[in-house]
């Protein structure tokens, strides 16, 4: 008979098809990590489709829809709307984690969503690579952002910076200085950085302002970061830039948002200014 014909080995392989197909329809692929293994390889090893996985959030960051707020500074990501295909959330704001959505097709990253708390919308065929690590989220999401379109860079930078216990503004500031990186997603770069107080971000941001060698876009930004820098800590850089930069625009720009932080500093400079012989005051 053609059944008895059917060899052993054959039925143990239409029997692993089953069970693959129904896992398929039952809900995401979970897809385990081989040892050593890095997020950018288990993406790259994924069908086209969905790919998607989490990380554990700052304390202070916290999720609402498509909202993230970042500490004290209201600094937010969001398209303005509450619902989302990914992602359910309950409460007002979320506390983590971070969870990022990846478009993938032909072993490549077309599109990212990123969110904070809430809960994974029941879909069929996404692959699921589970929780990571937060220090291996930033960098896999840093490196996406250098090797990436504009569409999928400028998107992979935000939520770089929302993982616990990671520092990273110095992977930022070397994507900032990247040339071959497009300018768009370097500026977003120079954007976080400008939301990160601190000392050390302030003297990097004035450095890559004093920087011919960078695009004047980016050195504009670095301008607009360190004039965001919480309690006027950029003022002293500001001022320096608007007395001794070489660049007329960016010494414009400094010049601009001096006069937009209502800071004595700035008051007193542009009061020297305008006493040299030759200024009207006009």
């Amino acid at each position: 008979m053609i059944r008895n014909s059917i060899s052993a080995s054959m039925r143990a392989t239409v029997a692993l098809a089953v069970v693959a197909t129904a896992s398929l329809a039952a809900g995401p692929i979970v897809a385990g990590a081989q040892s050593g293994q890095s997020i950018a390889e288990r993406v790259h090893a994924a069908p086209d489709g969905t790919v998607r996985f989490t990380f554990r959030a700052r304390p202070d960051v916290c999720g609402s829809g498509n909202s993230v707020y970042v500490g004290n500074y209201g600094s937010r990501n969001t398209s303005g709307e509450r619902a989302a295909a990914d992602v359910e959330w309950d409460a007002d704001c979320g506390r983590g984690p971070v969870r990022i959505v990846l478009d993938v097709h032909d072993h490549a990253v077309t599109g990212l969503r990123s969110y904070v708390g809430g809960r994974w919308r029941a879909v069929n065929g996404v692959t699921d690579l589970g929780d990571v690590a937060p220090q291996a989220a930033a960098a896999y999401l840093v490196a996406l952002a250098r090797q990436s379109s504009v569409l999928v860079g400028r998107k992979a930078i935000f939520p770089a910076t929302l993982g616990d216990s990671v520092v990273i503004w110095p992977p930022l500031m070397q994507l900032a200085r990247d040339a071959s990186v497009p300018s768009e997603t370097r500026r977003d770069a120079v954007f976080w950085l400008g939301q990160m107080a601190g000392d050390t971000v302030t003297a990097n941001l004035s450095q890559l302002v004093a920087e011919d060698t960078v695009d004047r876009a980016v050195r504009e930004s670095a301008v607009f970061a360190l004039s965001q820098q919480p309690h006027g800590d950029g003022i002293p850089a500001l001022i320096r830039v608007a007395q001794t930069n070489r660049d007329p625009s960016v010494r414009k720009r400094a010049l601009f948002w001096l006069g937009q932080s209502n800071d004595p500093r700035a008051l007193t400079l542009f009061e020297n200014i305008l006493a040299r012989p030759g200024k009207s005051g006009r």
